[in-house]
């Protein structure tokens, strides 16, 4: 299970996801626009920026809203140069 970061250079945006299948698949999903007129359909250059492995669901999905609610594209980086940052959201999303 997993929560992960995308990142495209052609719109220059992140996307953040989860998925409990394996992030190599799910990245070639999002470069096929395979979700159809989603976010991700807008390019098809993402890569993977960071993924943050987790422990159930209920910690995957909030971390994952988490970093959504920040709305932050600082925040976003700081988590790829301080990997503390995600291990702490771990420890404060923890599974039940």
């Amino acid at each position: 299970m997993f929560c992960y970061v995308l990142f495209s250079t052609s719109v220059n945006q992140y996307y953040i996801g989860v998925t409990t299948d394996s992030i190599e698949h799910r990245l070639i999903k999002h470069n096929e626009s395979f979700y159809g007129k989603k976010f991700t359909s807008k390019a098809n250059d993402w890569l993977v920026y960071l993924v943050i492995s987790c422990e159930c669901e209920i910690q995957m999905f909030a971390i994952e809203k988490h970093i959504k609610r920040m709305k932050s594209r600082i925040y976003i980086e700081n988590l790829k140069i301080y990997p503390e940052i995600s291990e702490s959201l771990k420890e404060r999303y923890i599974c039940n």
